[in-house]
């Protein structure tokens, strides 16, 4: 219960759920989805009771941290996203400005239901010019562009 906790007292904190069960992503942000009069309805009844949105990517990792990086190498690793959806999906990515030294590379092809494609983000470890501070942060949201949202990914890193 949301009112009382295990042994029957009155709760004195908020309880707060998490995001699965709340039917949201994290980072995410919901397109204004246009009816597509092809696709199909479903009217399963095994998926009629579920809260959950029937369409749409997770990525695994939710976030990059890449830690404390040398400056002037360049470093990757691999994010997965995989279609929780009942249907095919399309996606992209917007590419990161240069100045951040992030890249994301990909095949853009369709992604069928409960399958997953792999999105390597690497980054060049670069100072901007006129810093001498000896450490400087990269933060970026790197957006992706889905059919029925927008996911944002974190990538943070420590460039000495």
């Amino acid at each position: 219960s949301l009112i009382v906790n295990a042994a029957g007292q009155t709760r004195k904190e908020k309880v707060i759920l998490p995001s699965s069960l709340q039917g949201t992503k994290p980072n995410s942000i919901p397109n204004k989805k246009i009816e597509d009069p092809v696709a199909g309805k479903i009217k399963t009844s095994s998926l009629a009771t579920t809260r959950q949105d029937l369409n749409g990517f997770h990525l695994i990792p939710p976030r990059v941290t890449f830690g404390v990086l040398k400056e002037g190498c360049t470093y990757a690793t691999t994010v997965i996203m995989k279609n929780v959806g009942v249907n095919f999906s399309r996606f992209r990515v917007k590419q990161p400005p240069p100045c951040t030294g992030l890249r994301v590379m990909y095949t853009p092809a369709p992604v069928a239901a409960g399958l997953e494609v792999e999105l390597e983000i690497e980054i060049f470890a670069m100072v901007i010019e006129g810093k001498d501070t000896g450490l400087e942060e990269v933060s970026h949201d790197i957006e992706i562009l889905t059919e029925t949202d927008t996911l944002l990914l974190p990538v943070k890193a420590n460039i000495l």
